[in-house]
């Protein structure tokens, strides 16, 4: 991480932390898509993602003492995202998870029929993350979708990292499994 946004990461948490509401939109408007997209790739509707997406700015500014620096801004925020919609899951047990959707398909000059078969893949892809357990499907997100490092995408989780790495690998043997099964050969 460059020293200027760490510099700029370290101020905006101390002017969290003394009640700046002008920080608290400048955190808003730096994170809400972000956030938004975690809670769409976690299976949420658009209208419940976007409903958990301001629960979570309104924890966040609850929790606001437990921010300790900028650095830890990005995974404090997601770990607080990460929560609520956990907490959204338990209290609607019997709701459909839908379809994940922000994975992006890379614009290259592939025939059409390698873009089709790219595209039933990442399909393929999409359904099989969807129908993984609550903990493996945040590992996928926070790490391959959100672009957080281990590290990070640890802390968010709330987990260590070696915790972290052992979901994922679970997750990524679940995801290679249910794709291997549906092909009838590997990929």
């Amino acid at each position: 991480m460059n020293e200027s946004l760490e510099k700029r990461q370290d101020w905006l948490a101390a002017e969290l932390r003394a009640g700046n509401r002008a920080a608290a939109a400048e955190l808003v408007d730096l994170y809400y898509e972000q956030i938004y997209l975690f809670m769409r790739r976690l299976g949420h509707s658009c209208q419940v993602s976007e409903d958990l997406t301001q629960e979570s700015f309104l924890a966040a500014w609850q929790d606001i003492g437990q921010l300790k620096n900028g650095r830890a801004l990005n995974s404090w925020l997601y770990r607080i995202a990460g929560n609520v919609s956990k907490l959204w899951w338990r209290r609607h047990k019997d709701s459909k998870q839908l379809s994940i959707e922000g994975i992006d398909v890379p614009d290259n000059n592939e025939t059409e029929w390698g873009k089709v078969g790219h595209l039933e893949q990442l399909g393929q892809l999409r359904n099989g993350v969807a129908t993984l357990p609550i903990k493996l499907r945040e590992t996928i997100v926070l790490h391959y979708m959100q672009h957080l490092t281990i590290a990070e995408a640890a802390e968010a989780a709330g987990v260590r990292q070696g915790t972290f790495k052992s979901r994922l690998n679970r997750a990524l043997k679940a995801l290679r499994k249910q794709v291997i099964s549906e092909d009838g050969e590997p990929s």
